[in-house]
């Protein structure tokens, strides 16, 4: 059982076999063109040689038999040289009357010679050559008509003409023949064409596909197409894309997973507080003190939790304008460390300073304090009494440096990779303390001032290090 064959008339497949097999038409058709009619020009114009070198020479030989006034030598020559059907040869006297033929049961119907063409010429003493239908007949004769002259006298006029009849049967078959080539020529210019549409249009179809499903959501799908050409290169970048958006889409998945958990903990503990408090614990002062205080301590980790989510979408986004100013590194730490002494009194942690007075750039003061004060916070936060944390701050090269390190119990290398992604707490047991957006928010701020930061940890010297790298000539973030 057969199908009939689908043709999308508008895929590049179609469009690429109708181009190919166009040019392919046109090229055959005009070198066949060129061929054919080549091969004619050169025949008439060998055949037109012929023509007339015979009559040339043949008017030299008739010529001396009529300056001797013997017409039967005219007459022998006539027939030897004159062939029926395909040769026609005639002799005229100078003023038009017919001396001798090849063919005389024709022409003796012929009344007027001089509207044959070429005779009016050769009358008029010029050689006249072309293509004319026979004196009598439908066929295509070559012709030459040419004056007998002997020592400037025009004592006659030969006319030669032979058929070409048989010419044009053997280039029918000649054209035939080529026809049956150039369809032959034409069928496998197809098979190659189709071959090579298919070569084209196949990795440009998947690329098709595999970009229509990825924009119905299925990323992480893999294109295999191995091509060292444009087309390879494309196909390995789209399967780039492909891996990055299904990373992106894994992220996003976990971004509003761990969003969902953390808005919906504090939202519960509010729910149950005011619950509580319907029910009766409103009464007792102490109690409905203590579920007060609950419900504002859930409510402001939740604003916090809010105002982070801002904070980074919008950081993430590119849309928080930097204020470029020149600052003082020294004047920024010293009020990050203001900022957080009540924090360390509480903790126990006390802060060691070594900060370069001279280290300028040009930067947003309130988006790196910002930067400094969630890095110092993730310090204090895993550090333990009666210990320090160490800031220092210089130049290397091009860049200030800013140094934060704690004493706590450090990162192990598990979670060394992962501590600035949000959400992200080393310390599961410590992850209510935070909304774990403060690394993540510290990292886009100094990447927004074209820095970059990076996070260290050594069993050798306790603790963590987090090293801050911007460069002194503020740089537009990537």
């Amino acid at each position: 059982m057969t199908f009939p064959i689908r043709i999308k008339w508008n895929s590049i497949h179609t469009k690429l076999l109708a181009t190919y097999l166009a040019l392919t038409a046109l090229g055959t058709s005009l070198l066949a063109g060129y061929i054919l009619l080549s091969f004619y020009g050169y025949f008439m114009r060998s055949r037109q040689a012929d023509l007339d070198a015979w009559t040339t020479a043949l008017s030299e030989s008739v010529a001396d038999a009529l300056e001797e006034n013997k017409l039967e030598r005219v007459e022998l020559t006539v027939k030897r040289y004159g062939a029926p059907e395909t040769v026609t040869l005639r002799v005229f006297s100078p003023d038009g009357h017919l001396l001798s033929t090849s063919a005389p049961d024709i022409d003796h119907q012929v009344s007027d010679w001089f509207a044959v063409p070429g005779m009016r010429e050769a009358f008029a003493n010029q050689t006249a050559q072309g293509i004319a239908k026979g004196v009598l007949s439908k066929d295509d004769r070559l012709y030459v008509a040419r004056p007998i002259v002997r020592n400037g006298r025009v004592l006659g006029v030969l006319r030669m003409s032979i058929t070409l009849r048989q010419f044009q049967r053997q280039f029918q078959t000649i054209i035939w023949t080529i026809l049956g080539t150039l369809v032959l020529i034409f069928i496998l210019c197809a098979a190659i064409s189709e071959y090579l549409t298919r070569s084209i249009a196949r990795p440009i179809q998947a690329m098709s596909n595999f970009a229509i499903r990825m924009g119905g959501g299925n990323f992480g799908d893999k294109l295999n197409i191995r091509q060292s050409d444009e087309v390879g290169q494309l196909a390995v970048e789209l399967n780039r894309m492909s891996a990055r958006l299904a990373s992106l889409d894994n992220e996003r998945r976990a971004f509003l997973a761990s969003v969902s958990h953390e808005l919906r903990t504090p939202v519960s503990n509010v729910f149950v507080t005011l619950e509580a408090l319907a029910n009766g614990a409103a009464e007792e002062p102490e109690l409905r003190d203590r579920f007060i205080k609950t419900a504002q301590d859930e409510i402001k980790r939740l604003s916090r939790l809010i105002h982070d989510l801002l904070d980074l979408g919008r950081l993430e986004a590119g849309v928080t304008a930097l204020e470029r100013q020149t600052l003082k590194l020294k004047f920024l730490i010293d009020r990050a460390v203001q900022a957080m002494e009540t924090r360390m009194q509480s903790h126990q942690v006390g802060i060691h300073l070594d900060v370069a007075e001279m280290v300028e750039l040009h930067g947003d003061p309130e988006r790196l304090i910002q930067a400094f004060l969630n890095i110092l916070d993730n310090a204090i936060k895993y550090s333990g009494p009666n210990s320090q944390v160490f800031i220092s701050v210089y130049k290397e090269g091009n860049q200030a440096v800013v140094k934060i390190r704690d004493q706590g119990p450090g990162i192990s290398n598990t979670d060394l990779p992962y501590i600035f992604e949000k959400f992200y707490t080393a310390d599961p047991s410590r992850k209510g303390s935070g909304t774990g957006l403060g690394l993540a928010i510290a990292r886009r701020i100094v990447e927004a001032h074209g820095g970059s930061i990076v996070a260290q940890s050594s069993s050798q010297t306790k603790g963590a290090i987090f090293t801050i790298y911007l460069p002194l000539e503020m740089r537009s973030a990537a």
